[in-house]
């Protein structure tokens, strides 16, 4: 028996990662894990303070990802997860030995990314840091086969855009218990 699908909804900040996922879950009726709640404290004190973390950073929150992604797989259920899965390297580890992991790339130009962050309140991620996002991005390869969607229109215009792009074996019979 194959595991359940697992979408990895990935973007630098401000692309809408939550924003999107939590509909699309509950579009779907899937769970969701807002992947910025599996940060290690020290990475969000990091963050907050304005120091962009580094792979060794990141490291223990790409770990926990992983773990939750495999506890769907364990207990049989579907699931969204966010991550800003910026490197290959990070999503390769996400996706490695894992088949029914598909990335979906929320993808924006800086200015509407910097519009988006500007407005954006009670969030420990300031928008000094996505400078240094934008440089660390490596948009997926075609070669990963992520579904990529254009942050420029409407949340419901781009969570469907998303689930008509998965598979129709993905949606029939994939629906959470």
């Amino acid at each position: 028996m194959t595991a359940p699908p697992i979408l990895v909804v990935m973007g630098v900040s401000g692309s809408g990662k939550s924003t999107v996922a939590a509909p699309l879950a509950e579009r779907l009726g899937w769970p969701f894990q807002e992947g910025d709640a599996l940060h290690p404290p020290a990475n969000i004190a990091k963050l907050a303070a304005g120091i962009p973390l580094t792979d060794a950073d990141r490291a223990p929150w790409l770990a926990a990802i992983g773990a939750w992604i495999d506890g769907q797989a364990a207990a049989g259920e579907p699931g969204i997860v966010t991550c800003s899965a910026l490197k290959r390297a990070y999503r390769d580890g996400l996706t490695r030995g894992r088949p029914q992991v598909r990335i979906v790339y929320l993808q924006g130009t800086p200015a509407v990314l910097a519009a988006r962050l500007a407005r954006r309140r009670g969030h420990f991620m300031p928008p000094s840091l996505l400078p240094s996002q934008l440089q660390d991005l490596e948009p997926p390869a075609p070669d990963e086969h992520p579904i990529v969607v254009d942050i420029d229109q409407s949340v419901a215009a781009q969570v469907e855009e998303i689930v008509r792009r998965l598979p129709p074996s993905v949606i029939a019979g994939r629906q959470s218990r």
